[in-house]
């Protein structure tokens, strides 16, 4: 029998899963590109390419010979998740896009929602010792913002807030941690994105501690793309694909 081949957009949590379910799966070939980003990423099963692909062009072109494409990308990735949704209708590949859920504000929760980190920023002028649990993307939207940050990321920022402390770790964080992060460091206001996924304990230690969060929204997905939750849900759709076409 002829293999499916599949390529996941990776670099999240669910893209390893996903990829480590179908390369158990029968009769399944996966590649899972990663952007190149970060140092030392955590692989996923099956095969690994690194690196852009060249715009929606190159991203065409890398899909001849491949069933399904599988945007598995930070739900904040916009931009790839647009070249893939141009990719795909160029050349007729379904497209899955795994997006997880986001967070859903609950009792005891100050939140504020805000569409950009541009937003953010001018949320928290002001506000005194601010947490940027945003990564090292859109720290430089902060540079001129009035206040104190705290910055943690998984590399550093190419610039950081003149009043700034940076603190360089890999999560997903336990309570305890977050809590003591926030009490250490005296913090005021939290600002995240609405990533969804296991680094909820940052949100539950701001609610124990009755902080506010400003949390930015995410970007809009593409018109008409097929959205899965969970790496079952794509499953479903893998199994449901032909044979590979012709490359």
């Amino acid at each position: 029998m002829t293999p499916r081949r599949v390529l996941v957009l990776g670099g999240t949590a669910e893209a390893r899963a996903l990829a480590d379910a179908l390369a158990a799966e029968p009769g399944v070939v996966v590649t899972t590109s990663l952007a190149g980003r970060t140092r030392d990423p955590r692989l996923p099963a099956g095969e690994v390419r690194t690196g852009g692909f060249g715009g929606v062009e190159g991203l065409a072109a890398a899909l001849a010979g491949v069933d399904l494409l599988v945007d598995a990308t930070h739900p904040f990735a916009a931009r790839m998740t647009e070249h893939a949704a141009a990719a795909a209708a160029r050349t007729g590949t379904p497209l899955v896009v795994l997006r997880r859920p986001g967070w859903v504000e609950g009792p005891g929760d100050d939140w504020r929602r805000v569409p950009t980190t541009g937003a953010a920023a001018a949320t928290v002028v002001g506000c005194g010792r601010v947490f940027l649990a945003i990564g090292r993307q859109g720290v430089a939207e902060f540079l001129a913002a009035d206040a104190w940050f705290l910055v943690r990321a998984i590399e550093p920022p190419d610039a950081l807030p003149p009043r700034s402390t940076l603190v360089l770790a890999r999560g997903p964080f336990a309570l305890d941690e977050e809590r003591d992060l926030l009490r250490r460091h005296r913090v005021d206001v939290m600002v995240a994105k609405d990533s969804g996924g296991a680094t909820e304990a940052k949100l539950v230690a701001a609610r124990e501690l009755g902080l506010p969060v400003v949390l930015v929204d995410r970007p809009p997905l593409p018109d008409r793309v097929r959205v899965r939750d969970d790496v079952a849900g794509v499953l479903a759709v893998v199994r449901e694909q032909p044979s590979a076409r012709p490359g």
